[in-house]
């Protein structure tokens, strides 16, 4: 068989744990009338969990139409884009599904985001809207835009009274190492308040037709290999494809009776989708966190009996080694996903022998609405990314000339389905690099280097924009950190290449060691370590140590700042 018949044979199938849906008798609702539905047949069911603020369905509902009559009457209509700056609360939840409610798009905005990036954002997308966090205001008005309308509010407004005094705390801890400023706001002059806006007795909001194929509903901001964050156009059928299909990958998730452990920031597609929409259109309750405290998620997993939680491979890895994570009966999850990096063996096997349960590895990117790839129940295979989900098609193409490789061999993941963006917004040059016709058929072209076995199973090397070459040879800088993490001295690990006029690269590695074995290990000892377990040419050159590393705001190595410091010194 030749290598695209076999790719569109769909060899994975056979590990479905039912049929997939037929895409022809899928609902393809507007989302705005999912959450109607839901919030009808769960009305009193808790929606939303925020430190014990409790919202059930029908209040949440009732926010969000008061909330579209309040920006309706601010000018927002169909197609405008608002701006969400914000961090992972009620607010958000209310104010992404109110920008729906109006056929208007959302757009999300990193809270880390200075204001020279936001501006970025606002110019790029045309949003002249925004709804951000009390103590992001000042960036807002950083951008030095003319905005017509800024929503401000406050993280306390929706926590329990008794815990009002925790807001800041939980504003430090988001901001990580940023100040955090004393925010006064006077309403006026386009600045509202965001409950302001709730209590006004506005018009009930618009009717109007959305037509879920070709209606953006939100607009995501993506890094790309060059150049500043660019738009994917996610339209309402792109969001609910990921739904229906990731749902009937996992058919052991039951509408109206899930509880999400929701810390994964919902600016990124990845907690958005997965946490809080499918979390919302399963009827299910968000316990939200506005930051990442492994004690309280810990904690969580009882209080509130969790059946899902969505994390990132530094997450699990953190938690596998707290001291508190043998005292939660994880074995009440359903699910446990990791996602956005590779997931290293040596964390499957230390979670599995502290919890007794296993972690499912996805895959997805913001263009695909989240996810393409996830491994079944029962049929894990560790070390690889799944199987394409229902109704989404995979191939491996030769990067440069696109064309099928023979199964097996490492090449460029190109996907074909419901779930894929419709471009990148105001850049057609962008969109037409990406997608492309192969053999007939348009394709997106992930940019990621990966491998399929016989059996439909893909195995992730690495980015393309991230390959070393090295004297002719191509070499994947993920396989040397994947060595390199399994030495026990060795905590975290980043690998680049060093321009060289002579080899091409000469290959680096930036290394973290564990606590107790700082200072004795030296850098011909992690050489030499490499030599053991590497072909010649994938043995680095150079070795750094370092106290830690950058990573991105869901916990990759930025391999991309390590570089942009090579650049800066040199």
């Amino acid at each position: 068989m030749e290598a695209r018949e076999y790719y569109l044979s769909r060899p994975w199938t056979r590990f479905y744990p039912q049929p997939p849906p037929d895409p022809s008798r899928m609902p393809c609702l507007p989302l705005p009338e999912i959450l109607r539905e839901r919030a009808a047949r769960h009305a009193g069911r808790v929606a939303v969990n925020f430190y014990g603020t409790r919202m059930k369905y029908r209040d949440l509902y009732d926010q969000v139409l008061r909330l579209a009559g309040g920006l309706a009457s601010l000018g927002v209509e169909k197609g405008d884009r608002v701006a969400l700056y914000l961090l992972n609360t009620p607010q958000f939840v209310i104010s992404y599904m109110a920008v729906l409610q109006l056929g208007a798009v959302v757009t999300p905005i990193s809270p880390v985001y200075t204001s020279v990036e936001v501006r970025h954002q606002l110019s790029d997308s045309g949003a002249r809207v925004v709804i951000c966090q009390d103590i992001l205001y000042d960036n807002v008005v950083g951008t030095g835009l003319d905005l017509d309308a800024v929503i401000v509010t406050g993280i306390g407004e929706y926590l329990p009274w008794v815990k009002r005094a925790l807001g800041r705390s939980l504003l430090a801890k988001a901001a990580r190492d940023l100040e955090i400023p004393d925010v006064e706001i006077t309403p006026g002059r386009g600045v509202h308040r965001f409950q302001d806006l709730l209590s006004r007795r506005a018009a009930p909001p618009p009717d109007v037709g959305i037509d879920p194929h070709e209606d953006l509903a939100v607009l995501p901001y993506t890094g790309g290999t060059t150049g500043p964050p660019k738009g994917a156009m996610l339209t309402h059928a792109n969001l609910l494809a990921t739904h229906h299909h990731t749902m009937a990958f996992w058919p052991v998730v039951e509408e109206g009776k899930e509880v999400i452990i929701a810390f994964l920031p919902f600016y990124h597609i990845y907690g958005q989708i997965v946490a809080m929409i499918n979390g919302l259109f399963l009827g299910g309750t968000l316990v939200l966190f506005t930051t990442v405290d492994l004690d309280d998620i810990i904690d969580a997993v009882d209080l509130h009996q969790a059946t899902m939680l969505f994390g990132v491979p530094t997450f699990y890895e953190y938690l596998k080694e707290h001291p508190r994570t043998g005292r939660a009966n994880w074995k009440r999850l359903k699910l446990i996903i990791s996602g956005a990096d590779t997931l290293h063996e040596t964390t499957v096997e230390a979670w599995e022998q502290r919890t007794g349960t296993r972690i499912l590895e996805g895959y997805g990117l913001t263009e695909t609405t989240a996810v393409s790839h996830a491994n079944p129940l029962g049929r894990i295979k560790v070390g690889s990314f799944g199987i394409p989900v229902p109704n989404v098609e995979a191939a491996i193409v030769d990067p440069d000339t696109n064309e099928f490789l023979p199964v097996g061999e490492v090449g460029e993941l190109v996907l074909r389905g419901p779930n894929i963006m419709k471009g990148y917004w105001g850049k057609p040059d962008e969109t037409a690099r990406t997608m492309v016709d192969i053999g007939g058929d348009v394709w997106f072209k992930t940019g990621d280097l990966v491998r399929m076995d016989e059996e439909g199973y893909f195995f992730f090397y690495d980015r393309k924009k991230d390959l070393i070459k090295y004297k002719g040879y191509s070499v994947f800088a993920r396989e040397i950190e994947d060595y390199l993490y399994q030495h026990p001295m060795i905590k975290a690990a980043g690998v680049i290449g060093v321009p060289d006029p002579k080899s091409g690269h000469i290959i680096k590695a930036i290394v973290v060691l564990e606590k107790e074995a700082r200072g004795k290990m030296s850098a011909e000892e992690v050489i030499a370590y490499c030599r053991e377990g590497l072909a010649h040419y994938k043995v680095p050159k150079m070795v750094e140590f370092r106290g830690e590393l950058p990573h991105t705001d869901v916990g990759k190595v930025s391999r991309r700042e390590l570089r942009e410091e090579l650049e800066d010194i040199g």
